[in-house]
């Protein structure tokens, strides 16, 4: 039976580098060839019929790590793990591969493996590899090396282990989540045997750093189908060990006219299901998945007549969570906010318009040199993540588009006066408290009451110019002055 090949030349014109390494390692007498995620990804978008451009590139040799640095002395060669013969290769376009020497590795401990042997053969490399279908090899050609069934699992969507499951997990602990990631990656199904020892074997997860934990459930999270990943994670007795707050939603019943889906669980699955169907980004889906997590303690507190404040219980969660999984601390801020701001989004269109302009400006990217105010997406990351967020929500309910759509209609028709302040470089650097305090003003609270009043008349586009702004201060100082109390609001 004929090999099967994938296409590499589409590869080889976007990432020329990549055949120079073949060559380079093939003239030197080394054995090479492309190794897991990308071959495997590779045949899934032919089988698929679809192109397909990797992110990452990861590539298995003969060579020893010395002799692969001798022989890129031009490119910048750094160590990842010299002692398990990973070396990261810097191209000059850029472009980072990694290229590992063939390995044979001794005992694990459940989360690594005690020793490392250099090898010298790809069989021995592959045979090591934790499922058949990332157990794929490719030469420069695009031929595919299968030694352990993997296309045909690829091609059936199975997802199977190199050898014994038991084994294979109590290796690596781990492996019990890439296990599940790569079923939703690929679509695909676990055998009985790979879902008997799952079950068997999934508390010993809490052996594994969370910060491992954490990026294979950000790899999960960034599949088409993480809803169903979470729903794996569960009938498997994961759920409980990774995020029992979530697993505290079942059975937390919902309003039925608001919340026809079901309860808190299900309609949060459901609002991610929403997420995967429209490739919102793997921290859109995490705030998607911890928005209503106060709400069990927050009926409770209401004495179960409403889940009023749930939205700053499920912060305080969600601060707690991202800190579980070592998330950094940007990271944190954004699912915080998108958390505790997710029911007021929706008030956007009853807002005044200074506070309308305010709310799409947190977060808001600076301008930089050249910026196209037409990359909204960029320039308002807080308030667009906010928005998938909301929609997510709203299509797992009643109210569908009648819950976000006022919303994103009011951001359009607010988008001539954000490109006015753009222009004006924003209503603080009209004026700011100096120019107050030259007007003869004490310093006091007086100048920030002034320099609120003028903001709030940049804001809702009254004023234009650094003179209105002065001017209108002037009024205000005068005013002050003349009856010596703090001006009120206009």
């Amino acid at each position: 039976m004929a090999s099967e090949r994938i296409e590499l030349e589409e590869i080889f014109r976007q990432q020329p580098y990549l055949r120079e390494i073949f060559a380079r390692l093939t003239r030197a007498g080394h054995d090479v060839a492309l190794v897991g995620g990308v071959v495997r990804d590779a045949l899934l978008a032919q089988f698929e019929g679809r192109r397909f451009i990797p992110q990452d590139i990861d590539l298995a040799t003969a060579a020893l790590p010395q002799e692969v640095k001798r022989l890129f002395p031009d490119w910048r060669v750094l160590e990842v793990g010299e002692a398990f013969g990973v070396l990261r290769l810097l191209a000059p376009d850029g472009h980072e591969y990694e290229l590992a020497t063939f390995r044979r590795e001794g005992e694990y401990d459940g989360r690594r493996p005690k020793d490392v042997a250099l090898g010298r053969t790809l069989e021995e490399d592959l045979r090591r590899r934790d499922l058949t279908i990332n157990g794929l090899a490719a030469r420069a050609n695009g031929e595919v090396i299968d030694l352990v069934g993997g296309v045909s699992d690829l091609r059936e969507r199975i997802v199977r282990t190199i050898g014994d499951p038991e084994e294979r997990f109590s290796e690596d602990y781990l492996r019990i989540l890439r296990a599940i990631r790569c079923a939703c990656h690929i679509d695909g199904r676990l055998t009985e045997e790979v879902s008997v020892a799952i079950k068997r074997n999934g508390a010993k997860l809490l052996a594994i750093a969370w910060e491992r934990i954490r990026e294979e459930l950000v790899k999960m999270l960034q599949t088409p189908r993480a809803a169903r990943g979470i729903r794996l994670l569960d009938e498997h007795g994961l759920l409980e060990l990774l995020l029992p707050e979530l697993v505290a939603t079942k059975g937390v019943r919902q309003p039925e006219r608001y919340h026809p889906e079901g309860d808190v669980y299900t309609h949060t699955l459901v609002a991610l299901e929403v997420a995967d169907r429209l490739g919102f980004e793997p921290l859109v889906k995490l705030a998607v998945l911890l928005h209503d997590l106060g709400k069990p303690l927050a009926l409770e507190r209401n004495k179960g007549e409403h889940a009023g404040g749930h939205e700053l219980i499920g912060e305080e969660l969600a601060e707690a969570i991202c800190h579980r999984f070592r998330l950094s601390n940007d990271e944190i801020k954004v699912v915080k906010y998108l958390v505790r701001e997710h029911l007021r989004i929706a008030k956007l269109p009853e807002m005044t318009r200074p506070r309308q302009i305010r709310f799409v400006q947190e977060g808001m990217a600076p301008a930089g040199p050249g910026a196209a105010f037409a990359a909204l997406r960029r320039k308002f990351p807080l308030f667009f993540k906010l928005l998938q967020l909301l929609i997510a929500d709203c299509e797992a309910s009643v109210h569908r588009s009648s819950g976000w759509l006022p919303v994103l209609q009011t951001f359009v028709g607010l988008l001539p006066q954000l490109k006015r302040l753009e222009e004006l470089e924003a209503a603080h650097k009209l004026l700011d408290g100096h120019d107050v305090l030259e007007m003869g003003l004490p310093e006091g609270p007086l100048v920030g009451q002034i320099l609120e009043q003028v903001y709030d008349q940049v804001l809702s586009g009254r004023i234009q110019s650094r003179e209105a702004a002065l001017a209108l201060a002037r009024e205000l100082a005068e005013k002050a002055r003349a009856s010596n109390q703090p001006r009120e609001a206009l």
